[in-house]
């Protein structure tokens, strides 16, 4: 028998890490694959404690990971936290519908049955049948750009009690910083902050989170930022965990406008309004059945 690398843990399913490329044919880990494994670990460390409280409340709690791509958050997660269980499913939401089909295909070969994938735009799935009216996480692992901003969308809309967003290449805020940049140098002084190219996409990249986490308090969430893993393995490195508690920050709005004034990209707010003017931040959250 092969003697697996100390970092697979026995309840693990070695088909799966060798589907998914982190393990070879022959039971290795190169250190490509030790690296990817060591990130989706730090991630299952803050989700496990948040689906443990879910599953304290209900036997069917659900998981929707948004942008999911290839999967490899959702089936980690379904393989240490789901597997064992009797209940509660993980869905699968991504556009490219070949990774739909391949991830569906791969979950029925593993005997996965609690696992759906479902080809929708982030539009679709809020409104889909599908898709379950409220779920209790929802997680989006690197994705790129306004993809963190749909998942933050479908979230509220969900009510869900819990949101795990690693966010990527926030490029739109950026894009609009450098649109005006000259207006905004001749207006505040504040503009040196992204006066350099390089400067543009960090500070972009800051602001685009910042104004994330006033969205989700101004919702009604708790928020906690921290590194996802040291900064040795990845650069896209933050993670963004919010929990529904109700009380809702009252100057988060006004927060959110105030920034998006004084950096001149104003014509980004309905991509950060607070959703509590509407009717989806208002419903309770799915915190039991």
């Amino acid at each position: 028998m092969v003697s697996l690398p100390p970092e697979i843990r026995p309840e693990q399913s070695v088909e799966l890490l060798k589907e998914l490329h982190i393990l070879t044919r022959d039971g290795k880990l190169n250190q490509d694959s030790r690296r990817k494994l060591k990130q989706v670990y730090h991630l299952t460390g803050f989700i496990e404690p948040l689906l443990a409280e879910v599953f304290a409340d209900t036997a069917e709690p659900m998981l929707v990971d948004h942008g999911a791509g290839k999967s490899y958050l959702g089936f980690i997660l379904y393989d240490l936290a789901f597997k064992a269980k009797a209940g509660g499913r993980v869905i699968g939401v991504e556009t490219r519908s070949e990774l739909v089909q391949r991830s569906g295909a791969l979950a029925a070969r593993l005997g996965f049955a609690r696992m759906d994938f479902h080809a929708l735009s982030v539009e679709q799935s809020i409104d889909s049948p599908v898709l379950p009216a409220r779920v209790d996480l929802v997680t989006a692992l690197h994705a790129c750009d306004t993809a963190t901003d749909d998942a933050i969308r479908f979230a509220l809309a969900k009510q869900a009690r819990f949101i795990a967003l690693v966010p990527c290449c926030q490029a739109e805020v950026a894009a609009a910083l450098r649109q005006d940049k000259a207006k905004s140098l001749a207006r505040t002084p504040l503009a040196e902050l992204w006066r350099r190219p390089l400067h543009t996409r960090e500070f972009g990249s800051q602001l685009t989170n910042t104004l994330r986490c006033l969205q989700l308090e101004a919702a009604g969430y708790q928020v906690s930022v921290t590194e996802l893993t040291g900064w040795e393995h990845s650069m896209k490195n933050e993670l963004i965990i919010a929990r529904y508690t109700g009380q809702r920050r009252g100057d988060a709005a006004a927060r959110i406008d105030w920034l998006l004034a004084e950096t001149g990209i104003e014509a980004l707010r309905s991509r950060f309004a607070p959703a509590g003017t509407g009717d989806t931040a208002a419903a309770e959250p799915a915190c039991g059945r």
